[in-house]
């Protein structure tokens, strides 16, 4: 209950991490977007108890994050799929490991984002929709078309 007084409805951090916040959640996704498709192969790569991977995987599939395509009819079998909206959540994955060498690595990096073309490091970016580059500390969140007044009020600049 006090939950939901701290952290709006309308809060897009809260809102995705509801979705996917779940440290599970997030590796099955990582998993999911290198190419791991069926259950079998989570649960090899995650080491996750088999109802904890049901839970998580319906749950990312109610989210819109995985599809669920059958592969087998006899016995019934599913793969899972990232949609668009899963495929989106890679920059998410990818800021992550950004931030996680940064900050917890002190024995260096095990794995880096790097250009597939030529192999170099890349470091996650804001730009402009034209693709200006904007230094993180010249962003600012702001109030969008449909927010409330009270989110208004919370954004407000000082």
């Amino acid at each position: 209950m006090q939950r939901k007084s701290l952290i709006s409805d309308e809060c897009p951090i809260a809102r995705s991490l509801e979705r996917v916040g779940e440290w599970w959640s997030m590796l099955i996704m990582r998993d999911a977007l290198h190419g791991l498709r069926r259950f079998d192969e989570f649960s090899r790569s995650l080491g996750i108890a088999p109802n904890m991977l049901t839970r998580r995987l319906n749950g990312l599939v109610e989210a819109g994050m995985l599809e669920r395509r059958a592969y087998s009819e006899r016995p019934p079998r599913y793969e899972y799929v990232p949609t668009a909206k899963g495929e989106d959540f890679g920059m998410v994955l990818m800021s992550l490991v950004a931030w996680g060498n940064r900050h917890f690595a002190e024995e260096g990096t095990s794995v880096e984002v790097v250009e597939r073309e030529t192999g170099l490091p890349v470091q996650p970016m804001m730009a402009t929709a034209e693709g200006v580059l904007v230094p993180f500390d010249a962003c600012v969140v702001q109030a969008g078309p449909a927010a409330s007044a009270g989110m208004r009020q919370r954004l407000k600049p000082e």
